[in-house]
């Protein structure tokens, strides 16, 4: 799912850059082509969308016996700079002509054929964001926000071109295009920003650590003493927990297996691909703060 989701952003990435690259050959305007060099970029970014998810989907081997679910993030890393590397392309392209505008000629037909092109960007981005969240793939949710970069992108330059052609204030064209490179700039450091964290095994939200501890909770029904040294981290779309259950005395190992099993039947359903990890203690274990 995640696979096919990356070559359509691969094919309307290449449809869009034709697109833009068609109408900044029409109208001459360096606002459409800035537009049109980020989507360039665009293509790069679901280029190595595309490889990365392939590689995450490997299954664990002896070399990487926790998978390789983590190569997303390499790919998400590299987005974000390239989604910083669009915001200077277009600011270097816009600033010699905010110091000497100049006047464009007929921009209906280019400025239709670039509203065409920012639409479709701006299904592919829903669709990315929404697969991306579903499916917890950090390769799909970055290349659906660098898709959403350009569409900001292009609804700037379109609305800063038009103003332009309907005043005749020709510096709007190039100033229109540095403030939407300031806005993707910001949007590219959020991006590196959020992948370096997974590299960094991050945890989990507050929020879905609130989750895992009522469902234990839930699950437990008083059965166990405490939880304690609870810990997540998540790597690509997957998630892992572990976390140290302490049991009555009187409670037989093959007790304690069976509750272990609940407890992971409860989580997976709760979460689905969530791995754990449960170290059984004695009731001498038990910490004073425990929960």
């Amino acid at each position: 799912m995640a696979e096919n989701a990356a070559r359509l952003s691969l094919v309307v990435a290449l449809l869009v850059l034709g697109l833009k690259a068609f109408a900044y050959l029409l109208t001459g305007s360096v606002a459409l082509l800035s537009d049109a060099l980020e989507s360039l970029m665009n293509v790069a970014a679901a280029l190595l969308a595309l490889l990365a998810i392939r590689f995450a989907q490997r299954p664990p081997d002896e070399t990487h016996p926790f998978g390789h679910s983590k190569a997303e993030y390499f790919s998400a890393v590299l987005e974000g700079v390239l989604v910083v590397l669009a915001a200077f392309l277009i600011a270097k392209e816009s600033i010699p002509r905010l110091l000497h505008p100049r006047p464009l000629g007929d921009l209906g037909p280019g400025l239709l054929v670039s509203l065409l092109a920012s639409l479709i960007n701006g299904l592919l981005a829903w669709h990315l964001l929404r697969q991306g969240r579903r499916l917890r793939s950090p390769a799909l949710t970055a290349d659906g926000y660098h898709v959403l970069s350009d569409v900001l992108t292009s609804v700037g330059v379109l609305a800063g071109v038009s103003l332009a052609w309907a005043t005749g204030l020709w510096v709007l064209d190039p100033l229109l295009a540095l403030l939407v490179a300031g806005d993707i700039l910001l949007m590219g450091f959020r991006l590196v920003r959020q992948s370096v964290g997974g590299l960094m095994d991050e945890g989990l939200s507050p929020a879905e650590v609130s989750r895992i501890r009522k469902t234990i909770a839930e699950a437990l029904g008083g059965r166990a003493l405490e939880v304690h040294d609870l810990k997540t981290r998540k790597a690509g779309n997957r998630a892992f927990l572990e976390f140290h259950l302490v049991v009555p005395g009187s409670m037989t190992v093959e007790e304690a297996h069976r509750l272990c099993d609940e407890l992971e039947r409860a989580l997976e359903k709760e979460f689905p691909g969530l791995v754990v990890t449960i170290h059984v203690e004695p009731e001498k274990e038990r910490k004073e703060l425990g929960n």
